[in-house]
């Protein structure tokens, strides 16, 4: 078994569930995590055996660009698709945190966090 984790992807997206937030945008950072087969990678050397995770980065970026009113369904969103599109997936966490969200105050992020 192995980890293969992305770290720092950022995007600016048109998430959020007030409706000048999907019109303004925002700044958003996501990290993933997978727990995956490394067995037939290590040893020949050929992506083809790996989990690719450039797939698995423009998994990502596709699913950002899809608006949603909750982080949660964004984080699911992306967990179906990199089930459905790549093999040797053992388990996955993904984490996507909003960037200065407007909650009324100097708040650095919020996040949220699926494991699958």
């Amino acid at each position: 078994m192995g980890v293969i984790e992305i770290e720092g992807m950022e995007f600016y997206a048109y998430h959020g569930h007030f409706k000048e937030e999907q019109i303004v945008g925002n700044r958003f950072v996501v990290y993933l995590r997978m727990e995956v087969d490394t067995d037939a990678a290590s040893k020949s050397d050929e992506l083809k055996d790996a989990v690719n995770y450039q797939t698995a980065y423009n998994i990502i970026k596709q699913q950002m660009g899809y608006k949603s009113h909750l982080l949660e369904h964004i984080a699911g969103r992306i967990l179906d698709d990199l089930y459905n599109n790549l093999k040797g997936i053992k388990s996955a966490e993904i984490k996507i945190s909003k960037l200065n969200p407007p909650m009324g105050g100097k708040i650095d992020k919020v996040s949220v966090t699926l494991k699958r």
